[in-house]
């Protein structure tokens, strides 16, 4: 497990890259939840103990050279290191709106660090951890098969990164 300061860095780090990320998409480029404010506590039912149900996004502004959305969710809090609980590539740059526990029927899933190709909710061992949406709008789509992992997935992005946006939650089990 890294050193506390390590830890504290590496949140240093990725709050910045968040910040300055959004700071930069001048284009109003966004994604939030109706279901939890920006940093505030998810609701239980998006925990993997309890529905295990993934939240209703709302998208925003995609840049208009996208062709497709990539949607990682992740928590940097995990003890073991940075933990995925949700890969989606593919999904159409149309989308408004990802339904509560639903995604198109184009998009493609990956497999997280619990090991499954599926939405895996918020599951801290104790404590509060943050859990962050991040989106990718890409000038492609992507020709990567279901329950590819995230080097596979980060991999294929390269190169076609037009836009990013984040927003995070909290957890405290």
């Amino acid at each position: 497990m890294p050193s506390r300061p390590l830890r504290h860095l590496v949140f240093s780090l990725c709050l910045a890259v968040c910040l300055v990320g959004n700071a930069l998409a001048d284009d109003g480029f966004g994604i939030s939840s109706p279901a939890f404010d920006p940093g505030k506590p998810m609701p239980a039912r998006f925990a993997d103990a309890e529905a295990n149900l993934s939240p209703e996004l709302h998208i925003a502004n995609v840049p208009a050279a996208a062709k497709s959305l990539v949607l990682i969710v992740d928590d940097p809090d995990a003890p073991a290191g940075l933990w995925t609980h949700w890969l989606v590539w593919n999904l159409p740059a149309t989308t408004t709106v990802l339904t509560e526990g639903k995604l198109p029927p184009d998009a493609q899933q990956g497999r997280n660090s619990f090991g499954n190709v599926r939405y895996d909710g918020p599951a801290p061992p104790s404590g509060t951890h943050r859990y962050f949406f991040h989106l990718y709008a890409l000038d492609t789509t992507l020709a990567l098969p279901s329950g590819s992992d995230r080097s596979e997935l980060t991999a294929a992005m390269q190169g076609h990164v037009v836009g990013k946006t984040d927003f995070f939650g909290t957890y405290r089990h």
